[in-house]
């Protein structure tokens, strides 16, 4: 190689090297700093179940005398749990927490927004035992209804739901909190003692309530 030409390639090199360089490290970085941030956070703190799944047809005496159906839920978010009475575990902190946290929804928010609880044991949840239930846990603005096995029965099976009345175990049934949007589309999970909280509950439902 001639010198001149040596000479043009050693320039272009030393000019191009630190050009290089400063990709190399732009990369290096912007990816770095891309971890760093991880993905954008999800809108609902509850676990997301798959899409699409819509909630189940059902029609029950809640435990004031009244019924409440599916239906009739059209329009509203509906927060969903399943409940024995004579539970002494994760029930009572399911009941606690939901009536912590209709306490926290504004007036308007109550009027668009229904907290449910669904029996999974229906000899022993009647209305007296579920009235002291709810006002022993402060979680009267709940609306828990029951009705007989060979009624509830489809409807937990419907839900996905193992009941106390199949297992014969008051403490040993499912025990989330389910997040229904206005369109009865199932669009968050919460669980005792991860990320169940009122604060948790009130955020996913103020969320579902977005849903045009």
């Amino acid at each position: 190689m001639r010198r001149s030409t040596l000479t043009v390639v050693v320039i272009l090199t030393a000019l191009l090297l630190p050009g290089l360089a400063a990709v190399v490290i732009y990369r290096l970085t912007s990816n770095s700093s891309a971890r760093a941030r991880g993905p954008a956070p999800a809108a609902y703190r509850g676990s997301v179940p798959p899409a699409g799944i819509q909630m189940p047809a059902f029609s029950l005496r809640d435990y004031r005398g009244g019924t409440v159906s599916s239906r009739s839920l059209r329009g509203r978010v509906v927060l969903v749990t399943f409940l024995d009475t004579k539970c002494k575990s994760k029930c009572p902190i399911i009941a606690g927490e939901l009536g912590s946290a209709v306490r926290l929804l504004t007036p308007p928010e109550r009027r668009q927004i229904s907290p449910l609880a669904l029996t999974v044991n229906p000899r022993t949840d009647t209305p007296a035992s579920v009235r002291a239930f709810l006002r022993r846990h402060q979680a009267l603005g709940l609306d828990f209804l029951i009705g007989t096995t060979k009624q509830l029965r489809p409807i937990w099976h419907a839900f996905g739901v193992v009941a106390a009345a199949e297992t014969g175990n008051a403490d040993v049934h499912s025990s989330d909190v389910r997040v229904f949007d206005r369109h009865s589309v199932w669009v968050s999970t919460l669980h005792v003692g991860e990320d169940l909280t009122p604060e948790n509950l009130v955020h996913d439902a103020r969320e579902a309530l977005k849903s045009s």
